[in-house]
């Protein structure tokens, strides 16, 4: 009761200093003169990323109120595009033309994502596998070891947000409630590494397997996920041994509910066979749910508490899409480390989008950088943002990065680990490639 209190004061008064939020957002379009033909800057910078930077670090400081920061940032990098930047239209930017595929369907398939899978980790906490567990799980540190590992390997082959919400739902009955911030990290790491080495372990890496890529050239992922994999899956295991040892035996009389294990089943088969014939897993996964829900009550009640985090996360990746990134620094093996720091604060889509237009990187260390780039900031992959619906103390930013910083360690010895083995290997642009085979094989036919 009075750590409820407490948090409802701290949510007060971060709330009386939003107002003033929004003024630093605003003064900014205030200082540039209406009607300018150039695109607005402040020194060498342009106002949209300043708006952006703004955005996250009103993130990073005011962690209790995420979503209303997002949303402030939103409407200011919206009305600074409206006000100065004739050619911007809003409605090509989100519904799309003939040239410009919108951002519509990447922000529904996430919405649809982050509350289903809300919804599918309430069903699995309710089948009451969790709490069988322990009977499995080792009894020491090593067993939640053995569960961040599960954890990854279930990523390989579902998305990301789905295994961080099990893996979390498993964690919260495993450890009594009480699931040590460092640990959440390596959750969200685990969640990530998995699905770096997969088309359909991930978005970034689906988008690639859309794009043209062999599922082939991203599978040496692995190779620094397994690196990373020793180093926060020891030292988060370790932290939370010390916090919350794991239950060693389950109780007694559980009685675990089968057509609940079916219904997860079901949710996650249709968002396997969505994401791969219709590249929007989002629509199985809503297929499965309002299916289940003839066969056992829907957890709606989850709706009420995953639609903040949502809506920060739409907020978020919205505000990444409007960022004029037109082109990036030439691919080496150098930008691709730089930019697995950068997906940890900017959306990881349009990131992969750049580098995919832009071609001549290494698919693989690709799909590692930008994968498991964003799990050393818990807003930096969706799997973080949707975990922190369940424990919201993971939004702290400075909490996050100071109890996880063995998932940043882990990312940079993981990456050498594989420039070291495998080597850096560029790939020509796909894209191109094809339209030269294509030609030369008109011209040989004709």
């Amino acid at each position: 009761m009075q750590n409820n209190q407490k948090n409802e004061g701290h949510a007060k008064r971060n709330l009386r200093f939003l107002p003033y939020l929004g003024l630093i957002f605003a003064l900014p379009l205030l200082l540039i003169p209406f009607g300018t033909d150039q695109v607005p800057m402040i020194g060498p910078i342009r106002l949209e990323f300043i708006l952006f930077g703004l955005t996250l670090i009103g993130v990073a400081l005011f962690h209790k109120e995420t979503m209303f920061v997002a949303l402030t940032g939103l409407a200011s990098i919206l009305m600074m595009k409206l006000i100065y930047t004739a050619d911007f239209s809003f409605y090509v930017h989100f519904i799309g033309d003939t040239h410009h595929e919108g951002e519509w369907r990447t922000l529904l398939n996430l919405l649809g994502l982050l509350f289903g899978f809300a919804i599918l980790a309430k069903y699995f906490e309710e089948s009451k596998v969790p709490e069988k567990l322990p009977d499995i799980l080792p009894n020491d540190w090593k067993g939640g070891l053995v569960l961040l590992f599960a954890i990854m390997v279930l990523s390989s082959f579902l998305d990301n947000i789905a295994a961080a919400m099990i893996g979390g739902t498993i964690a919260l009955v495993v450890f009594k409630g009480k699931v040590h911030i460092g640990y959440l990290a390596a959750i969200v790491a685990a969640s990530n590494a998995g699905g770096a080495g997969s088309v359909v372990g991930d978005t970034t890496t689906t988008l690639m397997w859309i794009d043209g890529v062999s599922p082939l050239d991203v599978t040496h992922a692995f190779v620094a996920s397994i690196a990373s994999f020793v180093i926060f899956g020891f030292f988060g295991s370790i932290q939370q041994h010390k916090y919350q040892p794991i239950i060693k035996d389950a109780p007694t009389g559980i009685k675990i509910d089968g057509v609940r294990i079916m219904i997860v089943a079901l949710i996650l088969i249709g968002a396997i066979l969505t994401n791969y014939f219709l590249d929007f897993p989002a629509l199985g996964v809503w297929i499965g749910i309002l299916i289940g829900a003839m066969l056992r009550p829907a957890p709606w009640e989850e709706l009420k508490n995953a639609w903040m985090g949502t809506i920060f996360l739409l907020s978020l990746v919205t505000c990444a899409s409007l960022m004029p990134v037109e082109e990036l620094p030439a691919a080496s093996w150098q930008s691709a480390f730089a930019l697995g720091f950068v997906s940890a604060v900017f959306d990881n889509i349009p990131l992969t989008k750049l580098c995919l237009e832009q071609g001549g990187y290494d698919w693989g260390v690709l799909a590692y950088t930008v994968g498991f780039g964003g799990s050393m900031i818990w807003f930096g992959s969706s799997a973080g943002v949707a975990l922190s619906n369940k424990f919201p103390e993971t939004r702290s930013v400075f909490s996050y990065v100071k109890h996880g910083w063995h998932v940043t360690v882990a990312y940079i010895v993981g990456f050498f680990i594989m420039l070291g083995i495998v080597g850096w290997h560029p790939h020509a642009p796909h894209k191109k490639t094809a339209a030269v085979e294509h030609t030369e094989a008109t011209i040989h036919v004709d």
